[in-house]
């Protein structure tokens, strides 16, 4: 089986399979420039060649293995051969076979699937544990016997402090967490994760597994990671890398989405109704209601001859292309085609003969036309003129009874927005023009809305999108755009949601990112965060109003203390200071208004923010964890916002190994709680 000893041996056999593989991928480097067969091939090649020596040459220091498997009589295909298992597939010496097998191949999913009830041809199964890129200890489970038991490493390794970005967790997926990230590349599905369920890291390695899986498809098409903000991906950026993916884009949809800059705030009232389903029918509307009927007959010149087309035949032009529902932009340049093809036909009937030449000539002759019937517009010209006010086309606005989207009927616009919700989204001041218009986050949706009717957006592979229950109606469309064609694999936890137009139903929200016959799982089981931390966040759930089901933690570590104090401000120093005492992260989470007296005063006792300790605010936690959380003042959040309950218990379960709830005030009501400390 191996002795420890041996182990070490084999971990020296791993660290030469890397350099091989680095000094291979350098000289291939070098050769590719002479191997291409044209300029194009020889582009791709370098490329990729360039891409994998960069890859092996920044790959992060770190064991080079995890697992092992050796597969006894009950396998038919693997029957007395071990495979150690690792984030990388590392090649054997001269060809031979590969001395650590990639976690994702089909052989590796036994490592995560097996156990001693169905043991999947496995004998035995070893987790190494490690100090740095030291080997210090293995366990084994005999399967095959019937020997599982809980392990002492997945445990260390799950309970590990958190210090800097988040870890993949390849040495520690769970048999409900590897159905997910193997699932199908057709398939989009939704993760309900309560807190400290992993779902975040299922959805990366979800990514990592399907390029692996399906790479030349995917990089083609391309994944795309969306995370809900900036501290979000800086938390999440060393994940794929570790797993040997980089060419994953990851951002957030704000700046997806950032065709302007922002200068402008919305009243939460106008950023509802900018934010609602209904705005897409607006707009759209607004749109294409640019384009007019023909009202006369066109007569281009072609030398001394004019070429007329009528204005019967221009209007049927006009009305079949409206009919296909294509994007605006690619309308105006089919009803362009059809009119060139219209005149060349009475050319070619006249026994002339239509070159490339003449036909770039008659295109741009019928300019002129095109933009009085289908004019051309950029997506701030049609917002802008939406937001102005009422419409002055005629037959519309004061015209037609001072409706601005058409007739007013039982109070919406044409069934659309009411009287209330015009006024709100409307300019008090509107600008001169358009280039001195302000647009606000909410805009930007809107602009990508409209930018999509003009024309189709790239699309991905596949995209991956977390914290997905805080997305409205209208930035659900704006992800459904960039996964028309690919799949999704969305990831979020309804009692988290804590904007104004925040999920409750997945189904619902499903369909709304345009993959209404997804599956929703949950996730239940957190492995990040301690029970008693659970246990306290749990008895909010009743006030949140949504149906998910309680979180059940793996751990039975981990410490909660609740402290009433008479100076939040020194309470929470005192805190931070018994804090530093433990190995790990802190994190000081506070209401946002808190945020900058409580830094002051940690920075007063020489405790400045650094990698150890963060103090944030309670509106960028989301996502986060800390070894330990001293969380300020319940109450502050709670009564911050209107879903502050539900930013309260996302503050709540940030701590995976300590959490000190630390009040001035009474704590909120619907937070039940045990006695609280001296």
């Amino acid at each position: 089986m191996g002795t420890l000893d041996e182990e070490r041996q084999y971990v020296e056999r791993c660290k030469a399979g890397l350099r091989r593989m680095l000094e291979g991928a350098r000289d291939n480097v070098i050769i590719g420039e002479t191997v291409a067969g044209d300029r194009y091939s020889a582009e791709r090649l370098g490329r990729h060649l360039k891409s994998l020596a960069k890859e092996l040459s920044e790959e992060p220091e770190g064991p080079p293995f995890f697992g092992r498997l050796d597969f006894g009589t009950g396998s038919a295909e693997h029957r007395g051969r071990a495979y150690h298992i690792g984030r990388r597939h590392i090649t054997g010496e001269h060809g031979g076979p590969p001395v650590v097998i990639d976690w994702r191949a089909p052989v590796s999913r036994a490592f995560y699937r097996a156990s001693a009830r169905d043991p999947q041809g496995v004998a035995l199964r070893r987790r190494f544990g490690w100090s740095g890129t030291t080997l210090t200890s293995f366990e084994d489970e005999r399967l095959e016997r019937g020997e599982e038991g809980e392990s002492r490493i997945l445990a260390a390794e799950i309970e590990r402090p958190r210090v800097g970005p988040m870890r993949d967790i390849v040495a520690t997926i769970q048999p409900e967490q590897d159905d997910l990230v193997r699932a199908e590349l057709d398939t989009s599905i939704c993760v309900q994760g309560a807190p400290g369920t992993g779902k975040t890291a299922v959805g990366l390695h979800r990514a990592a597994y399907l390029l692996y899986a399906h790479r030349q498809r995917l990089e083609r098409s391309g994944v795309l990671v969306l995370g809900p903000n900036r501290a979000f991906l800086g938390y999440i950026s060393a994940v794929l890398p570790a797993l040997g993916e980089v060419d994953v884009e990851q951002t957030t949809l704000e700046r997806l989405l950032a065709s302007a800059p922002v200068t402008a705030v919305d009243s939460e009232a106008a950023a509802m109704v900018k934010h609602d389903v209904r705005m897409a029918e607006v707009l759209r509307r607004a749109l294409y209601r640019r384009i007019a009927k023909p009202v006369e007959p066109v007569a281009v010149a072609d030398g001394s001859y004019r070429w007329r087309v009528p204005e019967e035949e221009l209007r049927r032009i006009v009305d079949d292309t409206r009919r296909e529902s294509l994007p605006y932009g690619v309308g105006r340049e089919r009803v362009r085609a059809r009119m060139v093809a219209a005149i060349q036909r009475q050319a070619e009937a006249r026994g002339q003969t239509a070159g490339a030449a003449w036909t770039r000539k008659i295109s741009r002759a019928v300019t002129p036309f095109l933009d009085a019937v289908w004019p051309a517009v950029k997506p701030e010209e049609v917002l802008y003129e939406v937001l102005r006010g009422p419409a002055k086309a005629p037959g519309e606005g004061a015209a037609a009874g001072g409706s601005r989207d058409g007739a007013t009927v039982d109070g919406k616009r044409d069934g659309a927005l009411t009287e209330a919700e015009w006024e709100a989204i409307s300019w008090a001041k509107p600008p001169r023009s358009v280039k001195s218009a302000k647009w606000t986050a909410a805009d930007l949706v809107l602009l990508d809305e409209i930018a999509a009717l003009i024309e189709r957006p790239r699309g991905y592979g596949h995209v991956i999108v977390d914290e997905a229950q805080d997305l409205s109606p209208m930035e659900c469309r704006a992800v459904a755009r960039r996964s028309e064609h690919g799949s999704l694999t969305v990831l979020g936890d309804l009692a988290q949601g804590t904007t104004p137009w925040a999920a409750s139903s997945w189904p619902e929200r499903m369909a709304l990112l345009g993959k209404p016959d997804g599956q929703v799982i949950a996730l239940t089981t957190g492995f990040r965060v301690p029970a008693a931390v659970v246990e306290l966040a749990n008895t909010l759930l009743a006030a949140l109003g949504t149906q998910v089901p309680a979180t059940r933690s793996y751990r039975s570590d981990g410490r909660l203390r609740v402290t009433r104090v008479t100076g939040l401000e020194k309470g929470v120093v005192a805190a931070a200071r018994e804090a530093m005492a433990f190995e790990g992260s802190i994190g000081v989470i506070a209401a946002d208004a808190d945020v900058e007296a409580l830094t002051s005063a940690l920075r007063d006792e020489g405790m400045d923010a650094d990698e150890r300790l963060t103090v944030l605010p309670a509106s960028l936690a989301k996502g986060l964890e800390y070894d330990h959380v001293i969380l300020a003042e319940p109450a502050a959040i709670a009564e911050a916002e209107r879903r502050g309950l539900n930013r309260l218990y996302v503050a709540l379960t940030r701590a995976v190994s300590r959490l000190d709830v630390v009040h001035a005030r009474p704590l909120p009501p619907q937070l039940s709680h045990p006695a609280e400390a001296a």
